[in-house]
């Protein structure tokens, strides 16, 4: 994202929304505890077990009043507006049925409908604004947070432009429908800088007005307008024409090659809640559930541990995974002083209301062992003072087991290194287990943090990579890597596939001798190892701003360096200097001539 200020408001403690929630009406101040009471005639055996989501998830039913519902949307809203590096986590749980309510979503809040399909859930609106930074229309501040399986019906008297997702990275809409027009950016197109949608129905136009750079895949709308620099469209319905690059900024692909969706809670008419794990699928277009039912698999709740803020440590996970549970991180900050090891194939782990582990005592957060069908969704991996080898860690060593039948999926996942402490680490997100799928990731050594903190800077927040990957056959959608000191991403497997690509080079290098690659200046922020023969990339935009504050001659030689193999290929690259500066010499292997006063571009390589 484009830095344009570092504005941040403290707002209320929990407390003060757990007091406020209890004098709303409409459900207890503990709204996430759900037990099944029954009747003086029912036989008391028959109870359905409780299901205590902790104090952050408020579940609402159709049958409450709207009135109430909407005051504690409102609550949690007035918490989460600008609170970029506060504590606080929520997810708004709605059952099946209509709400006349409108969800603002702020930071850290995960909205979610809980039927089977999106359809099951209608809300009035829900909308992100950029109303909170600078001159009310800059969105490029907007992360961490998200919504999913819930429909929008949008009534003409709920406002007067159409739905607004004014987001950038970290914001997922997920299963949406959205019953009308869509918005990326503010009405006035203000500021806005990258975001992802997938598995999502617009009944009518899309635009993306100011959005710099955009992934969908596999949605379907009626037409769509809009881009700046870098939009990529896989798997998508009525896609916009490709055009010619980068005159026209967009990226087409047709089919989804593999793909997994996300995992999902859902809860049935009698009060049962399972997680639903969609089928894997091969060369799809548009959405898994419009038209049809969603193929997959119903884990029931039982199977699941549910942990919670304040309560679980690294050893009480670490024991419940080792039980077989699968898990459900509920919405918190986790101080891990130990490292949480998924080891069983085909666990599943469910972070909710972007669900924070922060790696205290220097260890990886979390190890992923080399086993199939591994599932992680929705967690903000967070460095602690004392720097880790890798934040999350897929697969130990690089093997040749091949998980093609069953892959690794990994969804919505976040790295923080800096911003709202002074973090550090070494890489922030390491596979080298093979064929991984990873859909959505925005991985960020922080250019900026909360005003009167020291938490950013060349030796503050010290990180060298963002993304390393040694297996085989790994996929990513929606990759975006910010700021590292040295490479964002380093590429050693074969077979590898990007699709979009958003990086931004580090604001703060001190001078050039400070960024040399042996004899050459910088780092390129995508580098494809020189023993790799099979890779392949579409849609990369990569962005420089500024470098260094005292000394403005700091160059970067290449932003992408790759093989020159057959089997090695991009599809439209592009460059751009943020603040005007020449920043970037080529665009890849000493190609695409510089950046000077203009984008430099190339449509294809080889």
């Amino acid at each position: 994202m484009k830095c344009r200020s570092r504005q941040y408001l403290a707002l209320g403690a929990l407390s003060a929304l757990t007091l406020a929630l209890a004098a709303c009406g409409g459900g207890s101040s503990n709204p996430s505890t759900e037990t099944a009471a029954p009747s003086a005639a029912a036989d008391p055996s028959a109870a359905k077990p409780k299901v205590d989501f902790g104090p952050n998830v408020l579940i609402f039913d159709p049958g409450m009043d709207p009135a109430a519902i909407q005051t504690q949307v409102d609550i949690v809203y007035s918490q989460q507006h600008a609170n970029q590096f506060g504590p606080n986590r929520y997810a708004l749980m709605f059952k099946p049925g209509t709400y006349p309510v409108d969800v603002n979503v702020g930071f850290y809040t995960h909205v979610i409908g809980l039927g089977s399909s999106p359809d099951d859930v209608q809300v009035n609106d829900l909308h992100v604004e950029a109303d909170w930074l600078n001159a009310s229309q800059d969105a490029t501040q907007n992360f961490w947070r998200s919504a999913e399986n819930l429909s929008v019906q949008h009534p003409a008297n709920v406002s007067p432009y159409p739905v607004r997702w004014a987001v950038s990275q970290a914001a997922p809409m997920r299963r949406v429908h959205i019953k009308g027009d869509a918005f990326l950016s503010s009405p006035w197109c203000g500021w806005s800088s990258g975001g992802f949608m997938a598995d999502t129905l617009i009944d009518g136009q899309i635009n993306s007005c100011s959005q710099q750079q955009w992934f969908s895949r596999n949605d379907e709308w009626t037409s769509w307008v809009g881009g700046v620099w870098n939009m990529v469209f896989v798997g998508v319905q009525n896609a916009p024409a490709a055009g010619t690059w980068p005159t026209s900024p967009y990226t087409v692909v047709a089919q989804t090659p593999v793909m997994r969706e996300k995992p999902f809670l859902t809860i049935d008419g009698n009060g049962n809640y399972s997680v639903f794990v969609p089928a894997l699928n091969a060369n799809t277009t548009g959405t898994t559930w419009h038209g049809h039912a969603a193929a997959g698999t119903s884990l029931p709740i039982s199977q699941f541990y549910i942990a919670k803020e304040n309560v679980d440590t690294a050893k009480t996970i670490n024991a419940a995974l080792a039980k077989g549970l699968n898990l459900i991180f509920t919405p918190g900050v986790y101080h891990l002083t130990d490292t949480i090891r998924v080891t069983r194939a085909d666990t599943v782990v469910l972070g909710l209301g972007v669900a924070t582990l922060e790696a205290d005592t220097g260890l990886d957060a979390m190890d992923v062992a080399d086993v199939d069908g591994v599932k992680i969704s929705g967690l903000l991996f967070e460095a602690g003072t004392t720097s880790s080898p890798a934040l999350l860690k897929v697969g130990s060593s690089v093997t040749g087991v091949s998980h093609a039948a069953d892959p690794i999926c990994l969804y919505d996942i976040y790295a923080r290194i800096g911003g709202q402490i002074a973090g550090k680490a070494h890489t922030a997100v390491e596979i080298n287990a093979n064929n991984v799928i990873g859909d959505d990731f925005w991985l960020w050594r922080a250019d900026h943090g909360d005003i009167g903190l020291t938490t950013t800077g060349w030796t503050v927040n010290p990180a060298a990579n963002g993304l390393v990957v040694n297996g085989d056959n790994v996929t990513m959608y929606g990759l975006a890597v910010e700021h590292f000191e040295q490479f964002q991403t380093l590429w050693n497997g074969n077979g590898g596939s990007v699709y979009f690509y958003q990086s931004e080079e580090p604001y703060d290098v001190p001078n050039q001798a400070a960024w040399m690659n042996g004899t050459e200046n910088g780092y390129p922020s995508y580098k494809v190892a020189d023993t790799v023969t099979t890779h392949k990339a579409f849609g990369v935009g990569i962005y420089g701003f500024n470098f260094v504050t005292t000394d403005r001659t700091v160059s970067l030689a290449n932003a992408i360096e790759a093989p020159q193999q057959p089997g090695v290929s991009f599809t439209n690259l592009v460059t751009v200097a943020l603040d005007g500066n020449s920043l970037i010499s080529n665009v890849i292997n000493n190609t695409g001539g510089s950046n000077i006063g203009q984008n430099g571009a190339v449509a294809s390589y080889p």
